[in-house]
């Protein structure tokens, strides 16, 4: 069966760094081809991307990820009703929620120094979209007169389920949504973030630093304070892959009757791409201002499986190069890209490209570049004409 699956590869180099660190406060590092890596977690990386979200989409195309769920709901129950008191819409808003997901959404224990109680909240963080926010709140305002035996009528706890089972946001249909007390309401993720990694070895470094104190006087040497950060720099393989049908299933079909149904989807992969791509995990950025910006991104369009081309650099690019890391990189993505799509037939695949630099050259071998805005105006494009042909 035919699948539609967009593939994203960027290469990107970052200068001295420390943007995801460990327990110890190290940066993350993994052992790849015999040899230790830089290494960027996937989980950093999606984080960067759905915050990259609020910057190109409606924040009604996106959800949030709270434990304090109840205060959400209650907020927008609020905004409905401005005479129902805030405590009085917390308790609707716990109670709705709650039908809704199988959740329990209680008052988290009382610290000794909290001066007054806090919000129900859920066990766990859960995402829920602006619609099923909404649609949860109008459900709670209807109920106001009796909350719990509104909910106890079946039709009524069906409406809160399916309204937590429907109008996902972008960011819910990408990353997906798992509900521990209501599976039947998880959301599979339909896209994939591997796991960010140098193209070479990368050793960890260590800056030692001081802080004078601006009070002290001339005649007392020594500094305020001294301490030391790890850090590391890298030439990082990045890869993300999208399952567009899964996507295309929990986005559902256009929102309005003047939008064609490929609509929500064309929007989704417009700002994936976009944000996958310029993003940037924020640790230790006042510290590095680190805000580099990929030297190549390859987007390919497929209609088979997701493959990442990781093993380019299954062997470490060497170090010490008089041009640097990335012309070698480039030179061993695009020969690999070469080998395994003749191998698996698989040259086929629809692609684009964006580069920058004499580095980068070798890549044109595999697609005419293109500027950001044009590639993604023409991948949201290539996309919907897909899904709108499966449909």
């Amino acid at each position: 069966m035919s699948r539609t699956i967009l593939d994203v590869h960027v290469l990107q180099t970052v200068p001295p760094s420390n943007i995801n660190r460990d327990d110890t406060g190290s940066p993350k590092g993994a052992v790849y081809g015999g040899v230790r890596r830089a290494r960027v977690s996937s989980q950093a990386w999606k984080r960067a991307t759905r915050e990259a979200f609020k910057n190109v989409l409606d924040p009604a195309e996106l959800g949030t990820r709270t434990k304090r769920v109840a205060d959400l709901v209650a907020e927008r129950i609020r905004e409905l009703d401005a005479d129902i008191p805030y405590a009085e819409a917390l308790e609707l808003a716990a109670a709705t929620v709650a039908a809704a997901t199988g959740s329990k959404i209680e008052k988290p224990k009382r610290r000794k120094n909290d001066e007054e109680d806090q919000a129900p909240e859920s066990s766990y963080l859960m995402f829920l979209s602006a619609r099923q926010r909404d649609g949860l709140a109008e459900l709670a305002v209807q109920g106001r007169a009796d909350i719990k035996a509104f909910l106890k009528d079946p039709e009524n706890k069906k409406r809160a389920k399916q309204i937590a089972n429907t109008g996902h946001s972008i960011d819910i249909a990408l990353f997906g949504r798992m509900v521990a007390d209501s599976s039947d309401i998880n959301v599979d993720a339909s896209a994939q973030v591997a796991h960010a990694i140098s193209v070479h070895a990368a050793d960890i470094e260590s800056d030692y630093y001081t802080a004078v104190d601006d009070r002290r006087k001339d005649d007392e040497p020594g500094a305020g304070m001294i301490g030391t950060v790890e850090f590391n720099a890298a030439t990082l393989y990045r890869y993300a892959a999208v399952d567009v049908d899964l996507l295309s299933a929990n986005l559902g079909a256009g929102l309005r009757d003047d939008q064609p149904p490929s609509e929500p989807v064309r929007r989704a992969v417009e700002a994936f791409v976009r944000c996958f791509v310029e993003s940037m995990p924020t640790g230790k950025a006042n510290t590095f201002a680190n805000h580099s910006l990929p030297d190549a991104v390859i987007v390919k369009l497929r209609d088979s499986r997701p493959i990442s081309f990781a093993g380019a650099f299954e062997a470490p690019v060497p170090q010490g190069r008089e041009n640097g890391q990335v012309a070698e990189a480039c030179r061993r993505l695009r020969a690999h890209i070469a080998s395994i799509e003749d191998a698996y037939g698989t040259a086929e695949a629809k692609t684009w490209l964006l580069r920058v630099g004499e580095a980068t050259e070798e890549l044109e071998q595999l697609a005419a570049p293109l500027p950001l805005d044009q590639m993604v105006k023409e991948v949201g494009e290539a996309v919907a004409a897909r899904v709108e042909t499966s449909a």
